[in-house]
Formats: C-alpha cells, structure tokens, sequence
C-alpha cells in the first residue's frame, strides 16, 4: 500500500520535530530548518541553470550538506563534522574563483546570466540561514560549525555568482550610491 503525501497532522499550525515532540509552525528551529530547505531549493534551481561542472559538483555537495543540517536542526542527532571540513573546501573554492577575477574595488549589483542571479539569490538566503541560527543560538546552543559554515556559505555563493558571470563575459554593475 501506498503511503499518502499528506498526513493532515499539521492542519492546525503545528508539526513534529525529530523524536515526536509537537510545536508550532513558527517555532524557530523550524524557521530555520525551513529556510535551510528554500535555500537547497534554489540551488536546485541554479543546477538547472548553469553548466560549469567545477561549480555543479560542489553545489551537490553543499545540498547534500543542508540535507544534513537540515535534519540535524528538526533534531537528529547528526555528524555534522564534514562540515569543518566543507568549510575549508569552500575557503580553497572562494581562493580558486577569485584568482580568475577582476579585483572587486565596489559593491556590486546582484545581476548578470541566470545561474548566477539565483547564486546571488541564493547568497540572501544564506544569510538569513545565518540570521535564524544566530538568533536560535541565542535561545538554545546550536552547533558553532553552523554558524561557520554558513558564513562561509555566503561568501562562496558570492563569488561562484561573479565567476560564472566572467566567464559568460558579463561586465559587473557598479554600485554608485546618489
């Protein structure tokens, strides 16, 4: 037999973390869980849009990664681990891009090819990752590699958008404040 998609158990607000304990659909752990989850969808999206291999492959892995911290915010208990070392991948990631790159002397406009539009999509979304997890860190301890990780995130996710946009021979639009 076939299980059904829907439950109905969250038609009155709440929902279940890992272990059955029930709480509300606005709780913050499931803010955050939530949002992580928006962020892999649109790294979805941006696999659809690109065909770098170099950026693909490592945008695989950073989805596999938020599956993992995904559920270890619902409350399993999770290794989260790999992602001290993820970090440092990224870092090697963020130093490989920038040494193809023109130096950035200015705020630039998020714009540019489609893959990289939603990788400066993406970066707002990890920093509201960010955000939440600060503020849930404040209410109750979350690992500190989180908060790493998804700093470090943000930064990658920046310059994989100004990579892909140099290497379709997008010009970067400069920021002029009036």
């Amino acid at each position: 037999m076939r299980v059904k998609i829907y439950t109905k158990t969250g038609d009155e607000g709440k929902t279940s973390l890992y272990g059955g304990k029930r709480v509300f659909k606005n709780n913050l752990r499931v803010n955050s869980y939530g949002t992580v989850d928006e962020l892999n969808s649109i790294l979805g999206v941006v696999l659809s849009k690109i065909k770098d291999e170099k950026v693909a492959e490592f945008i695989n892995k950073i989805q596999e990664d938020l599956f993992l911290i995904g559920s270890n915010l619902a409350g399993a208990k999770s290794d989260l681990s790999v992602l001290k070392t993820r970090v440092v991948e990224m870092e090697k990631m963020i130093d490989w891009a920038d040494a193809q790159l023109p130096e950035l002397k200015n705020f630039i406009l998020p714009s540019g090819v489609a893959g990289a539009t939603f990788l400066f999509y993406a970066r707002a979304v990890a920093r509201r990752c960010e955000r939440i997890l600060a503020e849930l860190n404040q209410k109750e301890p979350v690992d500190p590699k989180l908060l790493v990780y998804f700093n470090r995130l943000s930064d990658l996710l920046f310059e994989m958008a100004r990579y892909l946009n140099f290497k379709a021979g997008v010009k970067e639009t400069i920021w002029k404040s009036r």
